[in-house]
């Protein structure tokens, strides 16, 4: 790794060494009163309030505001957390009753082991040229472990689409992906934004004419460059709490046509074809 100036390293260290100091979005059911008609309830026996999901970011606000203080942590030295295991049934209901036929009750449950608070930090419409409903999303969590005497924060991103049912919009896919925090800051180009336009769709694909200066609105950057075919392109980034841009979203423009939402896949159409001759 190249040598750098002791300024440069401080932002370097800030930049992929530091957790996210960002606000929490997840406020709303501060006090006890809102889990109490819940308690020792069922996942099928419980209905949810109409006003909470009456728009997609309500739904997706409203859910992590019900699991920021729900815990599934096998140790607990110090009694009860937060809500305890309350929230998670109540959670469970904010799914698309086809989402709760491929994920069942269980296995929902089990997937928070280990936990024992959520922040919802980072959310962001992702533009969908199927006018579906999809959203990028960023969470802080406390995690214990059995083997462990104190808690960690952990990173985890992922995708949430939406669909409309006819008490109000529920959840109708959900990934997660951890972050890390080692990788990014020793290894590759594929972590920053800039690098990844400049590589994938210039050196590999060719199809950089301009490169414009990147457009950045707080984790949002929006990246334009004119292409040698003639038309513009938009790529847009989500940055990570661990410094990591995701590419969320292509688009490409014709002269005065609108933005069109695109899929180019750089490692499909641009490099060459590994043989199969010896396989």
């Amino acid at each position: 790794m190249q040598k750098r100036n002791r300024m440069d390293i401080n932002s370097y260290h800030q930049k992929y060494f530091r957790p996210s100091c960002l606000k929490a979005l997840n406020l709303r059911f501060e006090n006890w009163e809102f889990f109490s008609p819940f308690s020792e309830k069922a996942q099928d026996q419980i209905k949810l309030p109409l006003e909470l999901t009456r728009t997609p970011e309500d739904t997706i606000i409203n859910y992590f505001s019900v699991l920021r203080e729900a815990e599934n942590i096998s140790r607990r030295s110090c009694g009860t957390v937060g809500q305890a295991r309350t929230p998670f049934p109540i959670a469970y209901n904010f799914f698309s009753q086809e989402y709760k036929n491929k994920v069942s009750y269980d296995k929902y449950f089990n997937s928070f082991a280990g936990i024992g608070h959520t922040s919802l930090i980072k959310l962001f419409r992702v533009p969908d040229g199927k006018k579906g409903i999809k959203y990028f999303y960023e969470i802080e969590t406390i995690e214990g472990f059995k083997d462990k005497k104190a808690e960690y924060f952990g990173y985890s991103y992922g995708f949430i689409q939406l669909v409309y049912e006819k008490e109000g919009f529920r959840i109708s896919n959900l990934s997660k992906y951890e972050e890390d925090f080692l990788c990014a800051p020793y290894h590759g180009w594929d972590h920053n934004g800039e690098d990844v336009v400049g590589i994938k769709y210039g050196t590999w694909c060719k199809l950089i004419q301009l490169l414009y200066p990147t457009v950045k609105n707080g984790y949002v950057k929006y990246i334009y460059f004119h292409g040698n075919d003639g038309a513009d392109y938009c790529f847009i980034f989500v940055t990570l709490t661990n410094g990591t841009d995701v590419e969320i979203a292509q688009f490409r423009k014709v002269i005065s046509e609108e933005w069109k939402l695109v899929n180019i896949r750089p490692e499909e159409e641009c490099l060459p074809k590994k043989s199969t001759d010896n396989l």
